[in-house]
This record gives structure tokens, sequence and C-alpha cells, in this order.
């Protein structure tokens, strides 16, 4: 991994690496755990066991600064830092659902350390009024915070000499004997491992510290991954060596008991100690401050906030809304008097935060995008490594506190999806979706398409979506959700004379497909004429065996248009495609309860029976078609080809696993096919016919007889199958050839 170097820029009043970003993470790491919880959690499990902690927790913070440090070297981080990342990278409704709980967290923690830093006052003032302070606290910290970042910041840098005092104290007091090893007060009641690590655990949160304020940094590409890779080491440095230091100069006893173990260690005790313990906690207060401000800032500027929390004021350009929004909340915050309740949500909404980021990281190097370019490279298994390790933190903390933030958060997302969203700016799900698909589609390519794993993939074709909407609601029954739906609007025209702006006009087909709930793809297409046209579109629709294979053309207004779909079902019954031609009820919607009848006709001439059938199932199981009844209505010239003709019918149904009542009727030899069907099927809901495919010289009379036949209906749909599954409805697994059924010829179908 190589990290980003740059030359240097003239100092245009933005912050630099060190105050930027060192300055504020290391201060934040080595915060109020460092001085007041080491001691104990050495005193509970022992060195050693310490030192794993300590490699454990810093381990996932440095992966997650590895994973964001990857996104900083790639992108440009703007104001809002890890609300910024994870919105532009796994969408807007995300990246609000976690910033919204990071800015209040932010906000609160302002609280928290201010109760922090007024409870620690008690150890020279007994009876120091610990509300009173606080209130006096928060109100300091935002004095400093509305004076600008860089002011803000460089009364940090004293903090971290007094930090430094106090760690070299505590080094110069420790003891030159042996250190105490592996020893623990151990007992009964002595916490668990995991309980010892979700303690020290929050004493490496922070890391993204100086990541809250890349919207305030000179060059964010180069400062975020040196500073924040640099305070990470320092940290780790030093809460290995605390250890040591601590195990050598006490008991096991002391260490548990006493919190302020430092101060019996060190020279001169609380004088050398106190300043470092009080300058952590309130640098940390700080931070919150600061970097609260510009994540509400984020959030207004994407319009998931009051506008006026975005607008910059002075000079220095500062949220000075959003800080006295931020300070409004910590001081309100005072007046509950106890936040030990909302503590551990505020450190588990931090974790959230680390986790996303570090899924933003695996995402972008999983998706295989050309974008993602990154001067300092992350494996996308190690991010993912870290995100995953910072869902079993929270875990081991507290799950119940770590289910209540997941589903606060989950609720916001899912109240932000409902909204209309609009950016202008891509992220990184497509990406990882294309790379999902494509490793699909290069499977599925691979394997065979047989009569058992065929589906309907349906590409309907209308001059109008609007005006087609009983239609394209029939693609999408028909299909029932187990295949793709596309809808191709055909525009009869010369590409190069036709004012066609495509985009638009698939726009507005997915807008009307959205209000109408229809799942479907829209598309629109200029073709020179309306038979090469169709047959054109069909054969480019799908790619890898998920090519469209049923074509739903609507009812023409014409005898001559319905004459040229005649023409498109023989061109498409050499590609294999099934045809069919819809002629539907205007303002169809089944209602729930309604008893509705299907009526399948079966010939057994052109094999069209099995498309019609599996249609008539699949557009039962719709909710608004459950309760309608299939029927097959078959004709027989004889009594013996009747009883024959059912039994076959009873046995394929049983087989096939569709529910619908066979119905075979005696055709008399005085009327016609067509006059039987028109009189027994007028009062169907939906009746399915099978289509031929005459010599093109007959193509003329046949649509007279579609015509004749077709206008006696509510709903019917003719029927042309040209699928791989032709008479192979019935499949076993053992490829067994189809029930045979007797076929009666009709004059249709």
């Amino acid at each position: 991994m190589r990290i980003p170097w740059r030359k240097r820029r003239p100092d245009d009043g933005r912050l630099g690496t060190f105050l930027g970003v060192f300055t504020p993470t290391i201060l934040t790491i080595l915060g109020v755990i460092l001085y007041l919880r080491v001691g104990w959690v050495v005193g509970q499990v022992g060195l050693a066991r310490t030192l794993l902690i300590v490699v454990l927790a810093h381990a996932i913070t440095l992966i997650t600064t590895l994973s964001f440090s990857a996104i900083a070297t790639n992108v440009r981080v703007r104001a809002g830092g890890a609300y910024y990342i994870i919105s532009r990278g796994l969408g807007l409704e995300l990246g609000g659902a976690i910033g919204l709980p990071l800015f209040l967290s932010q906000a609160l923690a302002v609280t928290l350390y201010a109760f922090g830093l007024a409870e620690s006052l008690r150890f020279v003032w007994r009876g120091a009024p610990v509300q009173l302070f606080a209130f006096l606290i928060v109100g300091a910290v935002g004095a400093l915070a509305f004076r600008g970042a860089k002011v803000a910041l460089r009364a940090q840098v004293p903090v971290m000499l007094l930090i430094a005092v106090s760690l070299a104290a505590l080094a110069g007091g420790a003891s030159r004997g042996g250190v105490a090893g592996d020893v623990a007060v151990g007992g009964a009641e002595a916490p668990s491992f995991w309980l010892v690590f979700a303690v020290f655990f929050p004493a490496v949160t922070g890391i993204m510290a100086g990541l809250g304020l890349s919207g305030d940094l000179r060059d964010p590409v180069r400062a975020i991954p040196r500073g924040s890779l640099a305070a990470v080491a320092a940290g780790f440095v030093v809460y290995v060596s605390v250890p040591f230091l601590l195990a050598g100069s006490a008991s096991p006893e002391a260490l548990a008991a006493d919190p302020l173990i430092w101060t019996r260690i060190a020279p001169l005790g609380a004088l050398l100690v106190l300043p470092g313990l009080w300058g952590a906690i309130f640098s940390s207060a700080i931070g919150s401050a600061l970097g609260a401000p510009r994540t509400i800032q984020a959030l207004a500027g994407d319009r998931l906030a009051p506008a006026v929390l975005a607008r910059p004021i002075g000079p220095a350009g500062e949220p000075l809304f959003a800080h006295a929004l931020t300070i409004g909340i910590a001081l309100a915050a005072v007046a509950l008097g106890d936040l030990n309740a909302v503590a551990p949500v505020v450190a588990m909404v931090f974790l959230t935060v680390y986790g996303m980021v570090n899924l933003v990281a695996a995402l972008e190097g999983l998706s295989g995008d050309a974008s993602w370019r990154p001067r300092l490279r992350m494996p996308w298994p190690v991010s993912l490594m870290g995100a995953l390790g910072c869902l079993a933190v929270m875990l081991l903390i507290n799950p119940l506190v770590a289910i209540l933030a997941a589903a606060v958060e989950m609720g916001l997302f899912v109240l932000l999806t409902r909204r209309e969203q609009r950016t202008n700016w891509g992220d990184v799900r497509r990406g990882v979706y294309e790379s999902l698909i494509r490793w699909c589609l290069e499977r599925l390519a691979a394997r065979p398409v047989s009569a058992r794993n065929w589906r309907p993939h349906v590409l309907v074709f209308v001059d109008d979506v609007e005006r087609r909407l009983d239609l394209i609601r029939f693609g999408t029954w028909l299909s029932q959700g187990r295949g793709i739906v596309t809808i191709c609007e055909l525009v009869v025209g010369d590409l190069l004379t036709e004012s066609f702006r495509r985009t638009e006009r698939e726009q507005r087909i997915r807008r009307c497909l959205a209000r109408e709930r229809l799942v479907a793809f829209g598309e629109a297409d200029v073709v020179r004429d309306v038979v090469a046209g169709i047959t054109d579109v069909s054969q480019a629709n799908g790619l890898a065996g998920l090519d469209s294979n049923t074509v739903l053309l609507g009812w023409p207004g014409d005898k001559n248009r319905l004459v040229e779909f005649l023409h498109v079902v023989r061109r498409l019954e050499h590609l294999k495609k099934s045809v069919v031609i819809g002629r539907v009820q205007p303002g169809l919607v089944p209602r729930a309860g309604e008893k509705r009848e299907i009526h399948v006709w079966w010939g057994g001439l052109q094999r069209n029976g099995d498309l019609m059938l599996l249609l008539a199932h699949l557009l039962t199981r719709n909710r608004d078609w459950s309760d309608a009844r299939v029927q097959i209505m078959s004709l027989a010239s004889n009594e013996l080809m009747k009883a024959e003709t059912e039994r076959h019918l009873r046995e394929l149904l049983t087989e096939i696993r569709i529910t619908a009542e066979p119905k075979v009727m005696l055709r008399p030899s005085d009327r016609r096919v067509s006059d039987i069907i028109r009189d027994v099927s007028s009062d169907a809901d939906v009746v399915f016919l099978g289509l031929d495919v005459p010599d093109p010289g007959a193509l003329s009379e046949y649509a007279d007889r579609l015509a004749d036949l077709g206008g006696s209906f509510r709903t019917v749909f003719y029927v042309k199958n040209s699928s791989l599954f032709v008479g192979s409805l019935v499949e076993s697994a053992d490829s067994a050839p189809a029930i045979p059924v007797p076929r009666d010829p009709a004059p249709v179908g």
C-alpha cells in the first residue's frame, strides 16, 4: 500500500494533515478509557489477554481506517465525512438512515464528554455540582467551536502536550522491577473476556474525527490517509505500552479497584495526570462539536434536513446554524441528568457507521467499476472482514441495544426510500449489481433451458403505454413475477428524420409503470415498418439465456394491421418465440372475492394447449385472479372420443399439478366449431384460443375469422406456442415424453 504524496500547496486558510486530521483523531483515541479503564482491564484479565484485546480492537479500527483512506484516495471526500462516503457509495437513502443518527450521536457525545469531565472534577472537589459544570463545559465547547475549526483545533495542541506529560510521568513512576505477567483478579464474579473487550473498545473509536472535517481540509486525498493512519499507529503504541507500565507498577487488585491508579504511580500524581485526563475529555468534546455540524450540513445539502442548516456564514464559511443546533441539543441533553442509557446507543451508531464504511470499500473493490482506482489499495475481503468485525463488536457490547440501533436506522431507511430522492451521482450499488448479474449470466448461459425450467419472458409491443395499460397489466399477470417483462413502444418512421427523444420517452414509460405499480422494463424504438420492427426488436431483446420468448401484441384497430401481425407470427415461429395476440376488456381490474372463469380451448392440432394452460395457471397465481376457476374446454366427435379425451386431460392435470376442470363436449355435426366456442365462452372473463399460421395467401381470410370470433368475448388471447416445450409441458426427471392428448382439429388452433 502506498500513501499518496503531493507537492505542497500555498496556505488557503484550510486545514492541513497535522491540524486537520492527526490532532483531532489522536486526541479522540487517547481519551477517558486510557486514563480510567486500561488499568481495570489489566486487573481483570491480566497482561497477556489485555494485549490480545488491544490487538483485536486495533485490527478493526485499522481496517476501517484503511477502508475510508482508500475511498478518500479515489474520490474527494467533501463535507460530511462518513455520511458523504456512505451516501455516495450505498445511496442517499442508506446514507440518510445512517447520517441522521450519526449527527444526533455526535451532538449527544458532546454532552457525554461534558458529563465525564464534570464528574472527573470530583476527584479534586468532592461536592462539585456535576450538572452545572456539564452545562458550562458544553457552553465553553460550543463557544470554541463557533470560532471556527482552525481556532478550535489549535486549542487542542496544548492538550496533546498535557497527554504527553502524563504518559511520561506514568513511565517515570513505573516500577523497574518485573512485570505482573499474566495475573488477573479472577473470582466467581470476574467479568468475561468479551465483556472486558466491550468496555475497552470505545477507547479506539473516534478514528473518523479527522474524516468529519473533510470539507475543511486543504487536500483531503493526501491528508486523510496520512493523518488517520499516523494517529492509529500512535494510538496503538500508547495502548500497547500503558498495560506494561501499569502491570509492572501495581497489583491486579489495585488496578481493578482504583480508576485513578495513574495518580498513585506517577510522580507528583494528580498534578501531572489529571490535566492530561481533562484535556483528553475536553478535546473529544471539541471533536464532536466540530463533526456534528458538518454532518447535518451535508444532510441539509442533500435535502435530508432543513436547507438553512447548510448555509455557511462568515468569512470562514462555518455552518453556524448547524453549530447552534448541535450545541442546543447538547445543552438540552444536560437536563436529563444521566445519559447512561443513551451512551450505548451512541456507541452503536458509531460502530454502524464504521461497518458501513468498510462495506462501501468492500463493495467498491468487488464491483469492478473502472472508476475504482484508489492510490491506497485495499483488498475487498479485508474490508468485508472489518464490516463483520464491527457487527460482532456491536453484539458483544449489548445485543439488545445493537438491535434497537439497527431498527431505528432501518426505519429511517424505509422512510427515506418512500421519498423520491433525486441524485446526480452514481453509487456502488449499480456496479455490484452488474458484477453479480455478469456472474449469474455466465453460469446461466452454461445451463440448458428445458421445459422444466422454462418461464415466460414477455415482450409487450405497444404504440402508447398510457393507452395500452390494460394489455400491459395482463403481460405482468401472465408472467406473474417469474419472468422478465419488457414494454416496447414502437414508433414507425425514420430515426434520422423523426424528432425522437428516446431518453425522455423511456423516462415517461418508467414513470407510468411506477405509477401503476407494474413491475416491467420500458424501452422505445424507431422502426421503418411494423413487421420488420417487431421481428428485429424481438431478435435483439435479451441476453445470455434471458431472451424474450413470448411476444404479446394488442388487438389492432384495423384488419390490415392484424394481417401484419400474422406475418410477424410466421417470422417469430422460426425464432422459437411464442406470440400472444390479446383483445382486452378496458378497465378490467379484478377484485378479491369475485368469482371469475378462465376458459382454455384445447384443440391439440397446433400443440398450443401447453402454453395456453400454463399462462392460465400463472394468471391464477396472481392475487387479483386467485379466485378464478380454470376450465379446459374441448370438443369431441363421438362418445368414445369424449371419454378418452376426459381421461387423458385428467391424467395430464394430475401430472402437471395444475388446478383446472376439464369439460369435454360433443360437437353436433350441424354446427360450426366457432359457433359452439362463442356460445359456451361468451360469459367467461378470459378465453384462451389457439392460433394457427396459415399460408400467406390465406392470411386475410384467417384475420376475418379471428376478428369475428374474438369480438364475442370480454377478453380473448390467441396463442401461438413456438417455445421449446411444445408438446412437452409434462417432463419427468428421466425426460419421459409427455402424456399424449387426443387431437380433435378445430378451425382455430
